[in-house]
């Protein structure tokens, strides 16, 4: 059995606590809160009281942005690992003082889930498995910065090398129906800001990334991505490619989700496939979770793993800090309508 313990007790935090009491082998041990909790789990008023009493093998740091890198020292200082929400620090200073600190511990990973949701995580297989040739050119037009930066360097296969960033915004009128909160009643047309901007990866590999204000929420704004290799390209669901002389196919990716119709079994995901190849199973089923809570409940189980030795690091430091520095780069780019080079080390 594995065990850990959270820092916060606020909304990301509560994920962690809820979907690891349905794990085999991985338990939450505790939480860290300054304001008393009824929680599920018990509750600790200090770090130091829930590390003596608890003993986790890990902790999750599910605390503010400006909380994190500080947190995520403290506990490094203490030889314990370390599982920090993302982003790892909130601007270039702070990601270059935590690496400096705690970059050659080995004891941080970075709750990057993204790649392990269903519907992209079959993508990664699909294009690993050389169905579209090599990868060439990945969009993402679906989440935020670090999150839409994973994404792009997973599909395209490429590491934390130097990397050249373009980027502009656009504001227009689009109405917003829908936030994190529920429905808006009524619904308003607000001025929405679009991000996008272009990452050319030394080596080759080339991202385009496009986001809109409250994209995650406002299902107005349709999701989109493209995977294009040296033999095809992968549109969201539907793959075209050459498949031999004179012969271009399209062939979809196709998700069995159970529970529709006279489906009785419930509603939850069975798996994806590509033609007869299964490209992702859910190991979750009979949990009824959506693919955001198979992909924490997943990287829990890959930390628990690590943690144990029994696995490879789930998203090492020098990863989610490479995400948020070509991050930040779209940022300074879009500000200042001039290209910025993120180097070698993006820490640096």
């Amino acid at each position: 059995m594995t065990t850990f313990a959270i820092v916060g007790s606020g909304w990301r935090a509560e994920y962690f606590w809820r979907l690891a009491a349905a794990l085999d082998g991985v338990t939450c041990v505790g939480v860290v809160s300054r304001r008393p909790r009824d929680l599920p789990v018990p509750v600790y008023p200090s770090l130091d009281e829930c590390l003596a009493g608890a003993r986790p093998d890990f902790v999750v740091t599910a605390v503010p942005w400006s909380v994190t890198p500080g947190l995520v020292v403290d506990l490094v200082g203490r030889g314990v690992p370390v599982l920090a929400e993302t982003p790892p620090a909130p601007d270039l200073a702070g990601l270059r003082e935590l690496w400096a600190k705690v970059g050659g511990s080995g004891l941080v990973q970075v709750a990057e889930q993204y790649t392990r949701m269903p519907a992209h995580a079959a993508r990664i297989a699909l294009v690993r498995s050389g169905a579209v040739g090599d990868p060439t050119r990945v969009d993402v037009s679906s989440t935020h910065q670090y999150h839409a930066v994973s994404l792009i360097r997973t599909l395209l296969g490429v590491g934390r090398g130097p990397a050249r960033v373009r980027a502009v915004r656009t504001t227009a009128p689009l109405a917003d129906p829908i936030q994190r909160d529920g429905w808006a009643d009524p619904v308003e047309v607000k001025r929405a800001t679009t991000t996008i901007a272009t990452i050319e990866f030394d080596g080759g590999g080339f991202g385009v990334y496009d986001f809109t204000d409250n994209q995650w929420h406002n299902q107005l704004l349709t999701r989109r991505l493209l995977v294009r290799g040296t033999s095809g390209e992968l549109r969201d669901h539907e793959v075209v490619r050459l498949a031999g002389e004179r012969t271009i196919v399209r062939s979809e990716v196709v998700r069995r989700q159970t529970g529709y119709d006279l489906d009785l079994d419930g509603f939850d995901t069975d798996h994806i496939t590509f033609g007869d190849e299964v490209l992702y199973r859910n190991p979750y089923q009979g949990q009824r979770w959506n693919d955001e809570e198979i992909a924490i409940a997943t990287l829990l189980e890959d930390t628990a793993a690590w943690v144990a030795d029994s696995g490879p690091e789930p998203y090492p430091l020098a990863d989610g800090v490479h995400d948020h520095r070509v991050a930040l780069a779209i940022g300074d780019a879009a500000d200042s309508d001039a290209p910025v080079d993120v180097g070698d080390e993006p820490w640096r």
